[in-house]
């Protein structure tokens, strides 16, 4: 009996490609009149970055997600697509 095991690496690639994809298509529905609600999103995360100043050398830190309801929905599309592949 062989088990199909699945990749950890392969999960994040469905993932990322997901949300890029549902981004995508949530920007482009925004001018849609019955499909604005797929560009309904929020951002979340550091306004101004974090900076570490050791002289020597200065680090800054910073992140921010934005996300609509189209790259949710591209997210959960593609965890279904992985659990089928």
């Amino acid at each position: 009996m062989t088990t199909k095991r699945k990749s950890a690496w392969l999960l994040l690639i469905f993932i990322l490609s997901g949300l890029v994809v549902g981004g995508l298509i949530g920007e482009l529905t925004s001018k849609v009149s019955w499909l604005w609600w797929l560009s309904y999103s929020k951002s979340f995360g550091l306004e101004t970055p974090l900076t570490l100043d050791l002289s020597v050398i200065k680090i800054s830190f910073g992140l921010m997600i934005k996300m609509n309801l189209a790259s949710i929905i591209g997210m959960l599309l593609a965890l279904l697509v992985y659990r089928k592949v």
